[in-house]
């Protein structure tokens, strides 16, 4: 009975296409930032470092691609590629100017692999489908190709990496051997809300029902008027502005330096599966789906050792991953059949049956 969505009239067209249109609903998300702040203050280190950094850092470029493939229906296997546009983006912008804030540079990198992201996007208006997917392979080669073989992007550094200088937002250190996982949490935190809550308003004005249109049927999205050049490129811009952020997030605020083979393309079906199994078009799938792929081999180091413990068994850290692998594939062959939406359709049916219990009606 606490979630109803009876007594809550709406006197507008904006209230009504609210995006949390009950009241209980924006009081969860509420309660869900208020919680999410709290682990910067109570969290153990590995639990920041380990777990909550991370998954944010995943969740947010899950966002990125999730535009791209679940709204607009583009297929993309570049994602890791533009996560390093956006991390040497932003590396070469922090030591060209270090006397500029990092977060202006961390959002500004989204920008430079925004542009790479409309250039290797331009095909998509003459392919899609399989032959697209294809093309933004071939970005992905090499983009890491370039990342390895044109020392201007990491400095001239012999071992070819790029790392973290030290850098401060109010004389507090968050970027650099120096800084704090709870200081680097605040920052990554802060900047996934912002960018989820300008994600989510994007993909539910004009320009989301536009790409939604070109997904489901692209001929007739012409036919109504809707300008396939400008949608299509700006699905891809949107989309690499938010994997390039995620990219600088994750070197800067996590790894604190990286070598070009991070973004290969293991990162790139990392993030793909994170959105097949959280739900295409969801922004909470992303969520879902980062916080199941990426914490699932956590858990199974936890639980399996334990359970083994009993029987005098070991469990080795190449079975964990061995079995990630497993279930991975066995949740993507599960989710594609029985249902297609992912764990973001589960949520909202599982909503919708409350919002009417215990009426089945």
């Amino acid at each position: 009975m606490l979630y109803r969505e009876a007594g809550q009239y709406k006197t507008s067209y904006q209230a009504d296409m609210a995006v949390f249109p009950l009241k209980q609903d924006r009081i969860g998300i509420l309660i869900i930032i208020a919680i999410a702040y709290s682990f910067g203050f109570f969290g153990s280190n590995f639990l920041l470092n380990a777990v909550l950094i991370p998954f944010l850092i995943f969740s947010l470029a899950a966002i990125g691609l999730n535009i791209l493939v679940g709204y607009a229906g583009l297929l993309s296997l570049g994602t890791g590629a533009f996560m390093g546009v956006g991390a040497y983006a932003c590396y070469k912008l922090m030591t060209i100017f270090p006397e500029v804030n990092v977060i202006v540079w961390i959002l500004v990198s989204g920008l430079f692999s925004a542009a790479i992201g409309v250039f290797f996007g331009l095909p998509s208006l003459r392919i899609k489908g399989f032959y697209l997917a294809v093309a933004t392979l071939a970005a992905q080669f090499f983009l890491q190709w370039t990342f390895n073989r044109v020392p201007w992007l990491y400095n001239y550094n012999v071992s070819g990496a790029i790392e973290a200088p030290r850098r401060t937002l109010f004389d507090v250190p968050i970027v650099g051997p120096t800084a704090t996982p709870e200081a680097r949490y605040f920052v990554v935190l802060t900047l996934v809300i912002v960018l989820t809550w300008f994600a989510s308003n994007l993909v539910h004005g004009r320009l989301g029902r536009q790409w939604m249109a070109i997904r489901d049927m692209d001929i007739a999205a012409e036919l109504i008027g809707i300008k396939m050049l400008q949608a299509k490129l700006l699905a891809f811009a949107v989309s690499s502005y938010f994997v390039g952020v995620a990219g600088a997030m994750m070197v800067f605020l996590w790894y604190g330096g990286a070598e070009y083979n991070v973004f290969n393309i293991d990162q790139s079906f990392f993030i793909l599966f994170m959105i097949i199994i959280g739900g295409l078009g969801s922004i909470i799938g992303s969520f879902f789906g980062a916080a199941l792929i990426f914490m699932l081999p956590i858990g199974l180091g936890i639980v399996l050792p334990a359970l083994a413990a009993p029987f005098g068994l070991s469990v080795s850290a190449a079975t964990i991953e061995h079995l990630r692998f497993m279930i991975t594939g066995a949740l993507i062959i599960f989710f594609l059949i029985v249902e297609p939406h992912g764990l973001a359709r589960l949520w909202q049916i599982a909503k919708q049956k409350l919002r009417v219990w215990p009426f089945p009606y």
